[in-house]
Order: structure tokens, then sequence, then C-alpha cells
């Protein structure tokens, strides 16, 4: 009790910047949410790699050909690409704990449409319908949540860790992000991932 409460009272101290550069926006403030060791940058990175695992079952199911391996493929596949972003949000937080540095908002705009490039990409190569280089839907399906990891959470989840320690993770710093940087705005995407660990949250209990 007396964690949680020093906790409150350390997060209440700081200023609306740093509480914004702590929290971030609605996706990054439901992983905060979540325990520490269950919202690890290499855990998130591997809950994405589960969603658009879940998401390539339709390509992989009714490519052109009627091949009763799919099924084989697709778990293989996908546990690459789980493998993959699990590594990855490993690795961001090795670099973030060496480097210290700040969380960055990513370029929403940028990332966000990405997968679905990808995945309608990947759908139209394995239906035959054109050839396409496989790497560029591997990599735009890929991409998107190791680099939100790397850029966002990673550092947020540093500076959570070092909250539960009962440590100011901005001492020292006076001013943490520029002025009139908003972390508020809500994407459709959020909307959805929101959807998907407030079931999960649901299941626990």
């Amino acid at each position: 009790m007396s964690t949680m409460t020093n906790w409150t009272s350390l997060v209440d101290s700081l200023s609306e910047d740093q509480r914004d550069t702590l929290f971030g926006a609605s996706l990054s403030k439901q992983f905060a949410k979540l325990p520490l060791w269950l919202s690890h940058p290499s855990n998130v990175g591997g809950f994405y790699g589960l969603l658009i695992a879940l998401a390539l079952i339709m390509p992989y199911r009714f490519a052109v050909e009627d091949y009763s391996g799919w099924f084989g493929d697709w778990a293989l596949h996908c546990a690459l690409l789980m493998a993959a972003c699990f590594f990855l949000g490993l690795c961001s937080t090795l670099i973030t704990a060496i480097s210290g540095r700040l969380p960055v908002t990513p370029p929403r705009t940028l990332l966000y449409p990405m997968p679905f490039i990808g995945l309608a990409l990947l759908s139209i190569n394995r239906t035959d319908i054109f050839a396409i280089y496989p790497f560029i839907s591997w990599t735009l399906i890929l991409l998107p949540g190791p680099l939100y990891v790397h850029l966002s959470w990673a550092p947020r989840w540093r500076l959570l860790c070092l909250i539960d320690d009962g440590r100011n993770p901005f001492e020292g710093i006076e001013d943490t992000m520029p002025k009139g940087k908003h972390y508020d705005e809500v994407s459709p995407m959020d909307d959805v991932i929101e959807s998907v660990l407030d079931d999960f949250e649901s299941a626990e209990e």
C-alpha cells in the first residue's frame, strides 16, 4: 500500500508536460495500466506480432492453390513473426536502458496504414493476381509495431520502472518535451487495440 502511495505521490508531483511524456497518448496509457512485467516492451512487441498473425489467417487459407499444408505454413511464419517482434522489443529495451533517451511520438499517419497496405500486398501476391516482391509486404507488416515500441513505449516503460523504484525520472530535467506538444489525440487504431486490451484485462479478472 505504501508503494502505491509513493508511486501516486511521485506522479502527482510531476508537471503536466512530464506526465504527458510519462503516459503518452491513449494507446500508451492502456499499456501503462498493465503490470510492468506484462507491459515489458518485448511482450508488447510479441502482442503486436500476435495481432498481425491473426490477420494473416485469411491470406494463407484462401491462396490460389488448394494447399492442405497452409496451416503449418501459417503457424511457422506467425511464430517467426512473433519471435522477431519479441526480440526487437528486447533490443529496444536494452538500447533505451543504455541511452536513457526520452520517448518520441511516432509518426502515426505513416505507421498506422502500413500493416493494412502490407497485408493487402501480401494477399494480392498469394492469390497470384500479380507478383509483388515479398520483402516489401513483409516490411510494411512487420515495421510499425517494433518502431512504435522503440520510439515510444520502451522509453516510457523505463520511466515507469524508475517511478516504481521510487525515483523521479525527470530529476534535473526542466523541460522534457516541447511546449504545446499534445499526446491525447486518439486514432481509430488506438480504439481497436484498446478494445483488445480491455477484453484481455476482463478475461484475467
